[in-house]
Order: structure tokens, then sequence, then C-alpha cells
């Protein structure tokens, strides 16, 4: 039987900012990407989306991204490979200590936004990525985008690696995730978007936003849960994955 992991980016709330649907979603998934307080979350909340992820058995995961609170993390930013190094540890740092007071741990390191997308680009960027996350604690798996620098970086430095994939997003000829700020980079059909995450998992195959096929990993799928039919998208693609002999299952 086929297996693959359903993660989410969770715990970014804070203040009084509300963001996603964290305490419905996290019944419907095997791995939760918690924000470290850099892009988004809080102290508050990272302690929050701890307690519920330990109560709903969701494994756990560290998810930094850089200080751009206005930005979501989104935006590219001028930093030399010491400085993403730093930030990773930090963050790793902040999350692991509400793990441990759960007597639980971080299991997997996924970058956020544009940490994610300059890595899975740049080498150099990756390398920092990597090595402070076996630095950290080499027993962490790394979850970055198939076939990018991030697992090519993951190779070099012998760090445990899942590859992940994107239910709801568009791919580049290359690979790579097509930007947001291009039409088309969101796919909002539910049908399409779940019929290209069953041809991922099962023929490690996608149809590019050119419309040429290419090859893919499917380890782990990202599924968002802060749109406005999220939830009953999840639930499609499990009902999908069900009927297709396709088990969902944690990433160790």
């Amino acid at each position: 039987m086929v297996q693959v992991d359903l993660n989410c980016d969770l715990g970014e709330s804070f203040g009084n900012y509300k963001l996603g649907n964290d305490e419905r979603i996290l019944p419907l998934i095997t791995s939760a990407n918690i924000a470290c307080g850099f892009h988004a979350g809080d102290q508050h909340v990272m302690h929050k989306t701890v307690k519920m992820a330990v109560e709903k058995g969701v494994q756990i995961g560290a998810h930094p991204g850089f200080q751009d609170l206005n930005g979501f993390g989104r935006r590219n930013m001028d930093v030399t490979p010491e400085e993403v190094y730093d930030l990773v540890i930090y963050q790793l740092g902040a999350l692991s200590g509400f793990c441990h007071i759960y007597d639980t741990k971080i299991y997997h390191v996924k970058p956020h936004g544009a940490l994610y997308q300059m890595g899975a680009k740049d080498p150099a960027i990756a390398d920092a990525i990597v090595k402070a996350v076996k630095d950290f604690d080499d027993q962490l798996l790394f979850v970055g985008l198939s076939k990018s620098e991030l697992i090519e970086s993951c190779k070099r430095h012998g760090l445990t690696y899942k590859s992940e994939v994107f239910a709801d997003r568009a791919y580049e000829d290359n690979g790579q995730l097509v930007s947001r700020k291009k039409e088309g980079a969101l796919i909002k059909d539910t049908e399409s978007a779940v019929n290209q995450v069953v041809k991922m998992v099962k023929d490690s195959k996608v149809k590019t936003i050119n419309g040429n096929e290419i090859s893919i990993d499917a380890d782990t799928i990202c599924v968002h849960g802060d749109g406005e039919h999220a939830l009953d998208f999840v639930k499609e693609i499990i009902s999908k994955f069900e009927s297709e002999g396709i088990e969902i299952k944690a990433l160790n």
C-alpha cells in the first residue's frame, strides 16, 4: 500500500490576530508545522498549539521563517548564510522548550515561505538551513520541496529528508512552485487539486503550469487550513485517498 504524510502549517495566530482553523484541522492531519514566532505565532500560541498537537496525537514539526510579521515571511530578504543559520537555531530552541514541558519533541523541520523558497533555489541558503537543523539535532527529519536544493543539501550533509508536494499549488517546468504573484499559482478547483495530488503520490508525476509532465517525489503533502473551504478540501483528499488505497501515515 502507498503511504503518505499529510502536513499543515499551524500556530500562525499572534497577539489579537486569529489565523487558520487549527482546532478543526488537527484531527485530520498527521504532522503539524508549528510557527516559531518570527513570520507568525507567538509564545502563547506556540504553547497552545503544541498542547493541542500532543492531545490529538499529531507529530510536531518546527516551521521557522524570516522575522517578517508584516509580510508573513513571504518576502525575500538579503541575508547571509550565517544569519540564516542563527535564525533557524533560535526558532528551533523556542519551540523545543514548549515540547519539553509536554514530554514530546520536534520530529521534523520545514522552513516557511521565502526562507523555504530561497533555500529551494540557492545552495548556500539551503546549506545554512540544513546545517542548523543537523547541528541542533541530527535525528530530525527535514521536509523540503521535492527535487530542490534543500533536498540536495540534505544529501550532502547526511540528514534524513522527506520530499514535500503541495496539493493546491501549480508547478513550473523546473519543479519549483509557481510564484504567488503569477496567475494560476493557486489551484482553486477542488477536483483539480485532488486529482493532482493523487497523481503525484501514485505516479510520481505532476503536470506543470505549461502543460508538461515532470517527475516528483511525494513523501508528505502540504494542505492549507486557512482557506474558505480548506476543511472540506482536506476531507475530500482523505476520502479520495481511501478509495485509491493510499494510507495516510506520519513521517516517521
